[in-house]
């Protein structure tokens, strides 16, 4: 592809009056970003089953009283997770734990709020047109699922386990970068210019599309790895337990194909080597940027994946200290917003801005 000069880059194609509309959009992806890496923390921290309702009203406020304190705390004394895991645990430990879920949950609830009410203010204002007025209704609905499905996912440790199920771990996760990504994409619609037609250049979309869906895939192996705690074990890079294949107890489960999900080595292997292979993918979509109008964004890329590789050797190495683990939750989804950047300013001008 050939070098497609500055002057080309084509102007964004809303009126000034939605940059607003953007810029709270922006905001609202901020906030979800926020939330992950709050909600990496709570896994990190054990916090995630110190509540054991869903109280969305009540819930907002914290215990405010001793008495209040005590009845949270007798509550958890009843769960799997104190009776397998935490038993002796002090009040003043569980206050700790507590604290990350009740930011959790409380960050959403923000979120939800502030979404609703800009949408409310936009709509009134006459800001929005029919098309986006609908994706952000689609938005606002889906946010509401993602509350509704962690709490489904901590259901799953109230029960008969000590933990969360790994696979609502990775539903809800995968829920979060969903609404991450689309918030973007919208907003990236109202203000991002194309640069350059790129309608002859249809390869380079593909790579980009192809490497926004490694990043996707490898943070799902991420999500098993952090539900399972493998980040635990087998702590040394690239070799596990002196060998590059996987151990041989990566294959313990029957029937096989379960190992892939459920199996604490195969699951650490596949995230890491998921890992390198993103990262190929993305070094090569960078250096295919180079002589084009998007350079910047592919090199911007390209270094986020090297410094995400390096969280990810770095947090395994170091047996997943919780604010390198937060680190490492942010980096996956700072990539992933310069990925969606790139994808979208090389999109062809014939499209619609928000497709």
């Amino acid at each position: 592809m050939h070098s497609v000069p500055a002057a080309a880059a084509l102007r964004p194609t809303t009126a000034p009056a939605t940059r607003p509309v953007a810029w709270w959009l922006f905001l609202c992806a901020a906030m979800v970003f926020a939330m992950a890496v709050i909600g990496a923390v709570t896994r990190l921290t054990e916090s995630g089953l110190s509540i054991v309702e869903w109280a969305p009203i009540k819930g907002a406020l914290p215990p405010l009283s001793d008495q209040a304190w005590q009845d949270a705390f007798v509550a958890y004394k009843a769960t799997p997770e104190y009776l397998y895991k935490n038993t002796g645990m002090s009040l003043e430990a569980f206050q700790q734990i507590f604290f990350w879920e009740w930011l959790h949950r409380l960050w959403g609830r923000l979120i939800g709020l502030v979404f609703a009410a800009g949408l409310a203010w936009f709509w009134w204002r006459g800001g929005l047109d029919r098309g986006l007025r609908l994706r952000l209704l689609g938005l606002l609905v889906l946010g509401g699922l993602q509350g509704a499905l962690g709490w489904f996912m901590v259901m799953s440790g109230l029960v008969d386990r000590p933990s969360v199920s790994h696979y609502r771990l990775a539903a809800h996760l995968g829920l979060a970068v969903l609404l991450y990504a689309l918030i973007l994409w919208t907003a990236y619609g109202l203000v991002l210019p194309r640069l350059g037609d790129f309608a002859k250049a249809p390869s380079l979309r593909r790579h980009a599309s192809i490497a926004i869906g490694c990043v996707a895939v490898t943070m799902c192996w991420g999500a098993f790895v952090a539900g399972l705690d493998a980040g635990q074990v087998y702590n040394t890079f690239p070799l596990m337990d002196g060998r590059l294949l996987p151990p041989p107890e990566s294959f313990s489960i029957i029937p096989a194909w379960l190992n892939w999900f459920d199996n604490t080595a195969l699951v650490q292997f596949t995230h890491r080597w998921l890992a390198i292979g993103t990262s190929l993918v993305v070094l090569s979509l960078a250096a295919r940027c180079s002589r084009t109008a998007v350079v910047g964004w592919g090199h911007l890329a390209g270094l986020m994946v090297a410094v995400q590789v390096g969280l990810g050797i770095s947090t395994l190495l170091t047996q997943v200290p919780v604010w390198l683990g937060a680190m490492h939750q942010a980096g996956a989804l700072l990539l992933l917003a310069l990925l969606l950047a790139l994808r979208f300013v090389t999109r062809p001008v014939s499209e619609s801005r928000l497709r």
